[in-house]
């Protein structure tokens, strides 16, 4: 059997990198495997400015990167391979990454999850320069703008609500001609003076040289095109959490997202933190704050353990 370490840490966003520094602190000697989409969504996120002790703001690459150095000044053994499979059924736990197999004592996950997009090639060309998909991440660069949020569930609403606080107007781009919303959320934001909503409508393309000018928008019914003038998109339509590795293994929501009891799975000493467990907040401070949690979960419980 391969040399069994005390904790695995599978994921390398905000929460995997925090639980890595408080594990290596605590000489647990994490390692790490931070996967190929390492820094997770921030890594697509220019400036950073709601994250505490950045007060001229961060880029988000940069925030990741000083994560990471941080996590490797205390030992933590962090490697860019994408876990292949896990098994759980038994401890040591294993862990299989680029065909090597490895074991632990405890495993935390923060795999995170991944924003659902459009799929347009002005989404991507002009990501992070006015397309976003998280307005309270981005919102605020955009005050006393006209903005455009795509979806018509919970969370389009209250990217909708938030940003018309900021903006001088939000118009909600929706493909049905009713909200898929609570009645609740939906009657706000059709009661609201700032907002306005396009029915039976597609986002064609996102408009823009560097940044974004405009959202081309196209009318399922009639088939008409016309631009809606805006410096910034907000696509709402959804995340899904990156939780293929634990199907049949650990219990999740209908949605995929692992259930947890603070950080604790429905396995014992395998711990979740982050996007990955969140439906909620889904921010870098919030994900940090449970790595931090996992890690001494982890730790109390391989503590009571021996």
């Amino acid at each position: 059997m391969p040399e069994v370490h005390d904790i695995i840490i599978v994921g390398g966003g905000p929460a995997g990198l925090t639980a890595a520094i408080y594990a290596s602190r605590a000489n647990l000697a994490p390692l790490m495997f931070e996967g190929f989409g390492a820094g997770g969504q921030l890594m697509t996120t220019t400036d950073v400015e709601n994250y505490p002790g950045f007060p001229d703001g961060v880029m988000g690459p940069d925030l990741m990167e000083k994560f990471r150095a941080q996590a490797v000044r205390f030992g933590a053994d962090v490697r860019t391979v994408d876990v292949d499979r896990v098994d759980l059924s038994s401890r040591p736990f294993g862990v299989w990454a680029d065909d090597e197999e490895f074991r632990a004592n405890a495993v935390v996950i923060s795999t995170g999850a991944s924003a659902k997009w459009l799929g347009i090639d002005g989404e991507t060309r002009l990501r992070g320069y006015g397309v976003s998909s998280c307005a309270t991440c981005d919102g605020f660069f955009f005050k006393d703008k006209d903005m455009v949020v795509v979806g018509g569930g919970d969370t389009a609403m209250e990217e909708a609500l938030f940003l018309a606080r900021i903006g001088s107007s939000v118009t909600v781009v929706h493909r049905r001609d009713e909200f898929r919303a609570s009645e609740i959320m939906a009657r706000r934001v059709l009661e609201h003076p700032k907002i306005k909503v396009v029915w039976n409508a597609v986002v064609e393309d996102v408009l823009g040289d560097g940044a974004v000018e405009g959202v081309e928008v196209r009318d399922v019914v009639t088939g008409e095109t016309r631009v809606i003038p805006a410096a910034a998109m907000f696509v709402a339509i959804g995340h899904t959490p990156n939780t293929s590795l634990f199907t049949d293994v650990l219990d999740m929501d209908d949605q995929g997202y692992l259930i947890t009891d603070g950080t604790r799975t429905s396995v014992e000493g395998v711990f979740a933190c982050g996007d990955v467990q969140d439906t909620v907040y889904r921010q870098a401070i919030t994900a940090s704050g449970s790595g931090c949690m996992a890690a001494i979960d982890a730790e109390r419980w391989l503590e009571a353990q021996h």
